[in-house]
């Protein structure tokens, strides 16, 4: 028997002579740096989790009732989204408006799941049943508890078109008092614009006015702060916030608008029994600086100077109460 080794067991050489890395080799070997955490990686799944999390977040920022808008063609609002069992009851008991109360097969029964159903049946909203994965693609996977109320978008009127109304209106003594509007330059908080659809509405106002763009909207906490208001009170929007100020005081409206130096104290306004405008702006911004200049005045509500300023919806509040008791006081 022949002592071949096995083919196998054969150690080929390379041929040629061995290289060095020349020095290369240490380079590769150096740190870099400590490995990220798992949710910092885009391709682990504990990084999908935190994403998906903070976009839930997200949508409920602020208060738990904080509605989700969806976005149609060219931008525009086609629905919005309450979710939540104690944000559907509390939209559900302040009336506002729904399409539809979408309700999980074989939801877990509670007091607000009853009563939302009780409220709905009431008011003829129809009652929709749905899986839960039909729910969460419905609400982008936001906690919805198994109730979810769908609210259609505000229909906004043209704010020419409603002042131009309002103004006929009382030419032919269809309304008594001289028209009172009050339009919003910069206000964003949605609860800031319920708060004054309701003092308008407590003061006998006609309607509010809001910019087309970087405006708050009549959204379910609108509808909700408002306390039911927003039914009574139109809100109507104004692409451009300057030339309907224009074709306000065209109409003869005086646009007063509200800033802390002011060249009139409130109390000694004497344009109350006129069609008024009253412009007021954000909190920290207040007016801007061309529709302070387009304003006929600009009034001061007078405070104790430790405070720098009013709340927007409080400044408009105090007002309106000092228009309507000039207004009582010579009627």
């Amino acid at each position: 028997m022949a002592n071949n080794p096995r083919s196998g067991a054969v150690r080929k050489l390379k041929k040629g002579p061995i290289k060095g890395t020349g020095g290369l080799g240490r380079k590769a070997l150096e740190g870099k740096g400590p490995t990220p955490k798992a949710e910092e990686r885009t391709y682990h799944k504990a990084f999908k989790n935190k994403e998906l999390a903070d976009r839930s977040a997200a949508k409920r920022a602020g208060t738990s009732n904080s509605p989700r808008r969806n976005s149609g063609p060219k931008g525009k609002a086609t629905e919005e989204l309450v979710t939540g069992r104690n944000s559907v009851v509390e939209a559900l008991r302040a009336g506002i408006p729904a399409k539809a109360l979408y309700v999980a097969v074989r939801v877990d029964m509670d007091e607000r799941v009853r009563e939302s159903i009780k409220l709905a049946t009431e008011r003829g909203i129809p009652l929709l049943e749905a899986h839960k994965p039909e729910l969460d693609r419905l609400t982008e996977d936001a906690i919805h508890q198994g109730l979810v109320l769908q609210i259609p978008p505000y229909d906004y009127e043209d704010a020419v078109d409603k002042a131009s109304e309002i103004i006929g209106q009382w030419k032919k003594g269809h309304i008594a008092n001289a028209p009172l509007i009050v339009a919003l330059d910069g206000i964003t908080d949605t609860r800031n614009l319920g708060a004054i659809i309701r003092s308008v509405s407590a003061f006998s106002g006609h309607a509010v006015i809001i910019p087309e763009r970087r405006s708050a909207g009549v959204t379910a906490a609108a509808w909700k702060t408002s306390a039911g208001a927003a039914v009574r009170v139109p809100v109507a929007k104004a692409p451009n916030l300057n030339r309907a100020i224009g074709a306000f005081q065209k109409m003869g409206f005086f646009v007063l608008g509200l800033d802390g130096d002011g060249d009139v104290s409130l109390p000694a306004l004497g344009l109350a029994q006129e069609p008024v405008c009253i412009v007021v702006g954000s909190e920290g911004k207040g007016l801007s600086r061309l529709v302070r200049e387009n304003c006929d005045q600009i009034v001061s509500i007078p405070i104790d100077s430790a405070m720098e300023s009013l709340n927007a919806s409080m400044a408009v509040g105090i007002t309106l109460y000092e228009i309507s008791k000039q207004r009582s006081a010579q009627s």
